[in-house]
């Protein structure tokens, strides 16, 4: 089965200490090709190393999610344009994850209130740098998703262009998302008992749309739910996908692999 694991934490498996056996187990179960995500600035330079260490097969994105946004957040931000004009080793293939999240904010209203705020600042010149840039924008979500959808109108940013990772909503924000050209990406959430919302929702977006990932080390799907995550085990997510949708596990691979290499902009196999 051919699988691209599209959104994994290769960082933290290497702070681990467990990536180069994570990697063997990739590719012996199948994996095509990893694309790992950034964060904030202490993962984007692992990224490009990463990248650089298997052309090819790993991927990396550069940006800084919403629960890494403090008071220095605009100089983090200003460095991200540098990553696709600086330095030797491989560019970035999209930009991300970048967001909003109302589930970690600080108990105080006051203090999450200027946190949102923040996020909110800090997701807006992220995404005028991906207007500019024109490439994909991997968006989290969590608690704010009207929101995400109005500030990603307003910024210009190409639908086309933008993926939410780790989709966790249901038939309805899908259709929505799917309707302005935008799409939704499935973790292991769609193997949990009582994800029949997300399950829904990934029946109703059009196939050609559908693409798979981890988000490694979180999230790991049935049957190893609560253990520690890892890209080789997309295929159980694969799986679930595969009867969901009706097709073969050969065939949900192919469409996922080749969907992922259109959207973002991966050469073929064997380029």
């Amino acid at each position: 089965m051919r699988l691209i694991d599209t959104h994994t934490h290769l960082d933290s498996l290497d702070q681990q200490g467990i990536l180069p056996a994570a990697l063997s187990r990739a590719r012996a179960a199948g994996l095509e090709a990893l694309i790992t995500i950034g964060t904030e600035p202490d993962d984007w330079a692992r990224g490009r190393e990463l990248a650089a260490s298997a052309p090819g097969y790993i991927y990396h994105t550069v940006g800084l999610h919403p629960c890494s946004v403090g008071p220095a957040w605009a100089a983090a931000v200003a460095q991200l344009p540098g990553h696709w004009t600086d330095g030797p080793g491989p560019r970035p293939i999209a930009l991300g994850e970048c967001g909003l999240d109302r589930f970690h904010l600080p108990a105080d209203p006051a203090a999450a209130e200027r946190a949102f705020a923040d996020q909110r600042s800090a997701f807006a010149a992220q995404l005028a740098i991906g207007r500019e840039r024109g490439c994909p924008v991997v968006i989290h979500s969590r608690g704010a998703f009207a929101e995400c959808l109005e500030m990603i109108a307003a910024s210009g940013v190409d639908w086309a262009k933008i993926v939410f990772h780790c989709f966790s909503e249901g038939p309805a924000e899908i259709a929505e998302l799917n309707r302005r050209g935008g799409r939704g990406s499935f973790t292991g959430i769609l193997t949990y008992k009582n994800a029949e919302a997300v399950r829904a929702a990934a029946r109703a977006q059009p196939r050609e749309l559908l693409m798979l990932e981890t988000d490694a080390p979180y999230l790991a799907p049935v049957p190893h739910r609560g253990q520690p995550n890892e890209p080789a085990l997309v295929r159980h997510t694969a799986d679930a996908a595969a009867a969901l949708l009706g097709l073969s596990a050969e065939d949900l691979g192919a469409l996922t692999s080749d969907n992922a290499r259109d959207f973002f902009g991966l050469p073929p196999i064997g380029s």
